[in-house]
């Protein structure tokens, strides 16, 4: 990573005007290519400080001390999104951050886009002042700093393929455990990034093992559906924590280098995160797996109408 950071800084008139001329010839005035590869560029510099950060804090004993290391993953949010604004231009909102307090909460989470664990961690940690602790895939430890630092905090790390179901469901659980109310434990329940295509095979899909539940799901126009055994592993080890649906628009496309590419041709604009609280008395104890498909109905509605209001509002500038 550092090898990274120092070759794009040191190479960085090349990729400048390489770049500003890829994006010219083309006809992209607005130069996704550029602000892309910049932000490539200040996210390998931040992730040198965090790993360097990290160094240090084991160095001086405080390699366990989860104080420390809740203010760097804010920091490390913090300074991504700034980034993320200034480059690509992705200006984000947390409507109502104050729901989520006070914890414990247990946050269901759509998934669209590589951002998302990013602009959660933002709104849970930065904007609402929590501390979460994340279900995340084992993939992502090819990030150094969201591994080595990831691994310091209470996330556990899912290996999706693995054939230890119920292992990997007790991993998940003990997220749950001693949350306190400064504590936040948020699972992306979809599983996966969100598109039409993985959505239409996995309601195919459904319908050959559980077709009364295909049925219901298949009005989703933007969500996939709800994989409720995570969910269902935190509601146990849980038992008094609140739920909160988490919902947000403006990342749809983001889940490729070339859906970022065109969502900056077409201007990146304003993405914006809110949450639904539902308090623990209201969640079922039966048929919690028909609730969440109807908690994630209503979501899919929203997104749907938080996308038309924004659709408007664009057409209304024009």
């Amino acid at each position: 990573m550092t090898l990274l950071a120092l070759v794009m800084l040191g190479t960085w008139p090349i990729w400048f005007v390489g770049t500003i001329v890829f994006d010219l010839v083309r006809g992209k005035r607005k130069l996704p290519t550029l602000r892309l590869v910049a932000f490539a560029l200040c996210w390998a510099w931040v992730e040198v400080a965090g790993l360097t950060a990290a160094a240090l804090f084991s160095l001086a004993g405080k390699g366990k001390n989860l104080g420390v290391h809740f203010a760097l993953q804010r920091w490390w949010a913090s300074t991504l999104m700034s980034t993320l604004r200034l480059t690509v231009g992705i200006r984000v909102v947390v409507e109502n951050p104050e729901v989520l307090r006070p914890g414990p909460v247990l946050v269901f989470s759509r998934h669209a886009s590589l951002a998302d664990s990013l602009v959660s961690a933002y709104s849970m940690g930065n904007a609402a002042g929590l501390r979460p602790r994340y279900v995340l895939k084992r993939e992502l430890m090819a990030d150094p700093c969201l591994d080595v630092v990831g691994h310091r905090l209470p996330n556990y790390f899912l290996d999706r393929g693995s054939n230890n179901q119920s292992g990997e469901l007790k991993g998940i659980a003990q997220l749950g455990h001693n949350l306190g109310p400064e504590d936040v434990a948020v699972i992306f329940v979809e599983g996966t990034r969100a598109n039409p295509k993985k959505r239409e095979q996995i309601l195919s899909s459904m319908a050959e093992r559980s077709p009364e539940r295909a049925r219901r799901l298949a009005a989703l126009r933007h969500l996939l559906p709800p994989k409720p055994a995570g969910a269902l592993a935190l509601l146990e080890s849980a038992p008094d924590a609140d739920v909160v649906i988490a919902g947000h628009t403006g990342f749809d496309g983001l889940d490729t280098f070339g859906g970022m590419l065109k969502r900056l041709e077409a201007g990146a604009g304003i993405a914006r995160m809110w949450f639904v609280r539902i308090p623990r008395s209201e969640v079922p104890t039966e048929r919690v797996i028909e609730w969440l498909d109807e908690r994630w109905l209503e979501l899919d509605r929203a997104v749907g109408e938080h996308l038309a209001q924004a659709g408007s509002a664009e057409g209304h500038d024009k």
